[in-house]
């Protein structure tokens, strides 16, 4: 059965190991998205954060359900690819931190599940 299908039916049966994988750093992300977004609710930071949060469990949404998974596949993949490109300039490259002392514990377990996540990505378009 092709992955990219517009139907809205519950098909994890359908996901191989490496998808599984993939819905993991997924959630990884989301979570710590969310923590972060609730840690700066009130600024436009924390709602970019929540909305990237909701953005990562959606897409696991949609994977789950079986919507168009090659359509989610590719769009996460510049979704996720941003997110590592303004976490850099805003902390790094515009901020007043030093890479890679000042990563932080969340910072590298979100990245390295982000990098996780594209790599997943890439290879689960490619199949």
């Amino acid at each position: 059965m092709s992955t990219d299908t517009s139907t809205l039916s519950p098909e994890p049966g359908s996901l191989n190991a490496l998808a599984y994988v993939g819905i993991i750093a997924a959630v990884v992300s989301a979570v710590i998205h969310l923590r972060l977004g609730v840690g700066f609710i009130d600024s436009p930071l924390g709602i970019s954060f929540i909305l990237a949060g909701l953005g990562f469990f959606g897409a696991v949404a949609l994977v789950l359900i079986n919507y168009r998974r090659r359509t989610v596949y590719a769009v996460g993949i510049p979704f996720t690819a941003i997110q590592i490109v303004l976490w850099y300039v805003f902390n790094f490259a515009a901020g007043d931190k030093a890479f890679p002392a000042d990563v932080g514990t969340l910072g590298a377990i979100d990245k390295i599940a982000q990098v996780v996540l594209i790599a997943v990505l890439v290879v689960l378009l490619r199949e």
